[in-house]
């Protein structure tokens, strides 16, 4: 039986638990509020603070802090890198520190679970970050030659449900083409063929707007924005990350505030039938990329709990192809599995390359 910790930092807690194979044996969100946050400079500086409160949970509830085979952290910002198990190595760590893609408390995750890996004299991973990028060359055209088209996906997410999935059609998961759709606070769409995702759609560059990102925006209007004078370089950045969608159009981040306000509100129904609009018009778009030929098109994220939205959804496209929702996410188990792969024989843990890239 291999013991397995796993840490999922966010913005607002840090998520912790432990496994016996794949038995969950604890968990525990912990809350990181905006007044502990606020008492930081910068998101490493939050690393020992965590790290505390984990130790804290784990102590409280029983658990032993050491004794683990393997621990796992949920992987952040990194250099475009194939998905997979990696092993959190100098270079990784180095990377993470530097920031280079930007801060995001998913970049403590690595780092986190080194620490905790010290108490027991075992392994640290990192399980399918947000940066796994495994596009195709075509979907890398953009259109211009100065800008790349690259990735940053739900990854962890992604490859859970569609492994689910593929598992409940009786196949393995490098034989299914999907196209998977994660509605959370970000909203990313992604198409999967032959266990890789070959192109993909959201985060902060393209694709639907979500609760509090824009999407794609239309180039020119985004050139003005830039020369009004009106934001900073650092102010545009933070509201491209978590100052639009729902939250510039109504306030809210909450879906069930934004349903609230349809129902009284021309303004919020356009926004609304906006966000279904655009959601079910990249998936159309990336059937196109299968041909047509789809195993399924799957629905995940905390959103696809309400059924509302997963009625207005599948409306538009459910003569696409069949449809699978799998309401929420489960990425304390997505990271442990991924390391019980590697535990088991399973597969092999990468290696992140010295310098980022690969």
């Amino acid at each position: 039986m291999f013991r397995i910790l796993a840490i999922n930092p966010g913005s607002t807690s840090t998520k912790v638990a432990c496994f016996e194979d794949t038995s969950r044996v604890f968990e525990k969100s912990i809350p990181f509020g905006d007044k502990e946050r606020a008492s930081f400079s910068s998101v490493l500086d939050q690393i020992d603070r965590r790290f505390d409160l984990i130790l804290e949970a784990l102590r409280a509830a029983g658990v032993e802090e050491s004794g683990f085979d393997a621990v796992v952290g949920r992987g952040g910002l990194l250099a475009p890198i194939p998905s997979g198990t990696y092993l959190v190595e100098d270079s990784m760590v180095r990377y993470l520190k530097k920031a280079p893609r930007g801060e995001h408390a998913s970049n403590l995750g690595a780092l986190l679970a080194l620490e905790f890996a010290k108490l027991s004299g075992c392994p640290a991973y990192i399980v399918d970050p947000v940066s796994v990028d495994e596009m195709s060359d075509i979907a890398r055209i953009s259109g211009a030659p100065e800008i790349e088209r690259t990735s940053l996906v739900h990854a962890l997410n992604h490859k859970a449900v569609a492994r689910k999935i593929a598992a409940k059609l009786g196949k393995k998961y490098e034989e299914c083409r999907f196209v998977v759709a994660h509605l959370g606070a970000g909203v990313t769409l992604g198409v999967h063929c032959g266990g890789r995702i070959i192109d993909v759609s959201g985060g902060k560059a393209d694709g639907p707007f979500s609760p509090e990102r824009a999407g794609g925006l239309p180039v020119e209007g985004v050139v003005d924005l830039c020369f009004s004078g009106r934001y900073t370089e650092a102010e545009l950045q933070k509201k491209m990350l978590s100052g639009w969608g729902f939250v510039a159009y109504l306030g809210t981040r909450d879906l069930r505030e934004v349903f609230a306000m349809a129902e009284a509100d021309a303004k919020a129904r356009l926004v609304l039938d906006a966000f279904v609009y655009q959601i079910a018009k990249g998936i159309g778009e990336f059937c196109t990329v299968l041909d047509g030929d789809i195993d399924a098109i799957i629905i995940t994220g905390g959103m696809a709990h309400s059924e509302r939205l997963m009625q207005m959804l599948t409306k538009k496209i459910k003569f696409l192809a069949p449809i699978e929702i799998v309401p929420g996410e489960d990425e304390m188990a997505a990271l442990a599995m991924g390391a019980l792969r590697v535990l088991s024989g399973e597969e092999r843990p990468r290696r992140y390359p010295d310098g980022g890239y690969i």
